[in-house]
């Protein structure tokens, strides 16, 4: 659940002994002619793929022709960014999502032949959720707060009248977790902690909630069989990490379906459950699988050099598989898969022509102990420029969360950074997920404490690389990890020389009061990790808030914010930019008028990103500016 809060950055390593006369130096703006992409749903007919890129400078609809590969652009949005949903079965309209400036506030609009659009979801504080479609294939289910701000119902449209209709008020808070195909049962469930939650199947036809849960632990539903008579869970009772189940609704059997030493992340079954897809988190990166339930076997997926396949999706038909797969070195790219021939075919190419791969660095998971002797992982990129006699600055980067988790992958940010002479370690503290149940409950209402000395411990590993600048290291994140960022320049302000702080929470009083109305059914169990600000926890949020503490703060500070975050609120950082300044602390503000919490807009990030280099030069390498 903590992944509601969001941002995972992704980051890695390399260890190459050139020297920096062979690494090309790449501009902002030629790391953000990248291409970003995502989705990718087969058309009725199977030809096209449905897809979101931002080569446009946001992000746009597009449809690839999966025969020779040629893109058209769909929607030519220039404001907001629009992310695909799906084709409309049978008719070849489309469903996308977009909300305003980064307020997170989706609609699902219905883009028709003609070119018209039309707004399925009016209500101007209306969230909704794209679900999928009916069995038949004639109505849409959505999720949508119209009714209660608080809390998500379920809606069917019927794809003639789009007039919506409630299949379920959620009156209690539930979150809603699936659907049966025959739209008898629904999967609810109930968060407890973070950790901890209870899992439900509600019958509408006899108005009965049953609860599958048994022992304390975490649940997440996984779906129904398509006959209706098995329901699909992940679950860590009695384990220390996920795994997944399968329920007889009718004898109430259970029987574990896949386990492993790592946390099953998802999986689901194609069209007419002829295969299962399994993604397990294994050591901060994606490892999927996909079983043949008619055989028993696995099928034998691709393999592409230095690969991670994110995500794929099964056309209705079971015979192509689109995959996403990304690199170290390269922005994720669309694939298609061929069950029939055993062919994969690349659609997308989204590194910047400009760049050369082998200027940038692969990554590697590390590990050190902390303070307590605890091994703490974390994703490393060591700039092929850094030797003992070419000695580089560093960063620590932490995660949001704050059970996020740094992860393998590419990051043009980082990649950037690193490009540029700068190693960056990216930390899985104490209290982060995929390394087991146990570690992750360890920051539980101990933010800002333990957790902060892991990331200190990971600056002391830095600083026993012969290649690292001992004295030039600083610390940046996002969200919780922006947090962490000013934890560190308040409570110790001798360890970090700079500190770049992204939308960061610094009043946890303010922030845990004005979390935003759909996040309640999570409130509860957020206050139980984080701490109530109505009880004696505020003493202790009030501690940790690096606001109060400001005049503490010696050494430069960045802070970038976007205004219309509904989560971490632009007051957060106005404030304390404003106490630093008093305080004579050098700081820099940056703040998008139009972005949320994360920026997704090319011309903002090149903005600030490049705003960010040009900091770390001034403070860590002493360049003028």
């Amino acid at each position: 659940m903590k992944s509601l809060f969001l941002l995972f950055m992704l980051f890695g390593f390399t260890a190459f002994s050139q020297d920096s006369t062979s690494v090309e130096n790449y501009t902002i703006e030629q790391f953000y002619g990248n291409t970003r992409v995502g989705g990718g749903e087969f058309s009725n007919d199977e030809t096209k793929l449905l897809m979101s890129s931002d080569e446009s400078g946001i992000f746009n609809v597009y449809e690839i022709n999966i025969k020779d590969g040629s893109k058209k652009q769909i929607t030519k949005s220039k404001d907001d960014s629009f992310f695909a949903e799906d084709y409309v079965p049978g008719t070849g309209e489309i469903i996308y999502s977009a909300d305003k400036g980064g307020n997170e506030i989706s609609h699902l609009y219905l883009l028709k032949k003609n070119g018209e659009v039309k707004d399925l979801t009016p209500g101007e504080n209306e969230k909704a959720n794209f679900a999928g479609w009916s069995d038949d294939k004639e109505s849409i289910y959505y999720f949508s707060n119209k009714r209660d701000p608080k809390f998500f119902d379920i809606y069917k449209m019927d794809l003639d009248t789009w007039e919506p209709q409630m299949l379920y008020e959620n009156d209690e808070g539930y979150q809603l977790e699936g659907l049966s195909h025959n739209e008898q049962l629904i999967a609810l469930s109930k968060p407890i902690t973070t950790s901890e939650s209870k899992l439900f199947i509600y019958d509408r036809e006899k108005d009965q909630l049953k609860e599958i849960s048994e022992e304390k632990g975490s649940y997440s539903a996984s779906g129904f069989s398509k006959d209706d008579k098995k329901f699909y869970y992940i679950t860590d009772v009695g384990k220390e990490f996920s795994y997944l189940v399968e329920y007889d609704l009718e004898t109430g059997e259970r029987s574990t379906v896949y386990e492993t030493n790592w946390d099953v992340m998802y999986s689901y079954l194609s069209e007419n459950d002829k295969y299962r897809v399994i993604a397990i988190n294994e050591d901060g990166k994606n490892r999927l699988i996909v079983i043949n339930n008619q055989t028993g076997e696995t099928v034998d997926l691709p393999a592409v050099p230095d690969g991670d396949i994110k995500a794929v999706n099964l056309s209705d038909s079971e015979n192509l598989m689109r995959l996403t797969i990304g690199t170290s070195k390269t922005p994720n790219n669309l694939y298609v898969y061929d069950f029939r021939t055993n062919e994969i075919k690349k659609l997308t190419n989204t590194l910047n022509e400009e760049i050369d791969p082998e200027d940038l660095v692969a990554s590697e998971v590390v590990r050190y102990k902390s303070f307590d002797g605890l091994e703490i992982p974390a994703i490393y990129y060591k700039p092929q420029q850094a030797s003992e006699r070419n000695k580089v600055p560093a960063l620590v980067w932490v995660h949001g969360g704050p059970g996020g988790q740094s992860r393998i992958g590419y990051s043009a940010l980082i990649q950037y950074l690193v490009n540029h002479g700068y190693a960056v370690l990216a930390v899985n503290n104490r209290g982060s997920s995929g390394y087991g149940k146990s570690f992750y409950k360890m920051d539980d209402k101990k933010h800002g404490e333990e957790d902060l000395k892991d990331v200190i411990w990971g600056k002391k590993w830095l600083q026993e690389q012969d290649y690292i600048d001992k004295n030039n290291i600083g610390i940046i994140g996002g969200s919780y990890g922006g947090y962490m960022t000013m934890a560190a320049m308040t409570f110790t302000p001798e360890e970090f020389d700079v500190g770049v702080n992204l939308f960061g929470v610094t009043n946890w009083l303010r922030t845990l009061k004005s979390i935003p109305p759909y996040w309640e059914s999570f409130k509860t169990a957020l206050y139980e990790e984080m701490g109530d600000p109505a009880t004696k926890d505020s003493i202790a949020l009030y501690n940790k808030s690096p606001l109060f503490h400001a005049d503490q703060v010696k050494n430069p500070v960045m802070v970038l914010q976007g205004a219309n975050d509904p989560r971490v609120l632009q007051v957060e950082s106005d404030e304390i930019v404003a106490e630093l300044k008093k305080n004579n602390v050098p700081v820099e503000y940056v703040i998008f008028e139009d972005e949320g919490h994360g920026f997704i807009k090319k011309e903002n990030e090149i903005k600030g990103y490049k705003q960010i280099l040009e900091f770390l030069n001034k403070y860590l390498k002493d360049e003028e500016m």
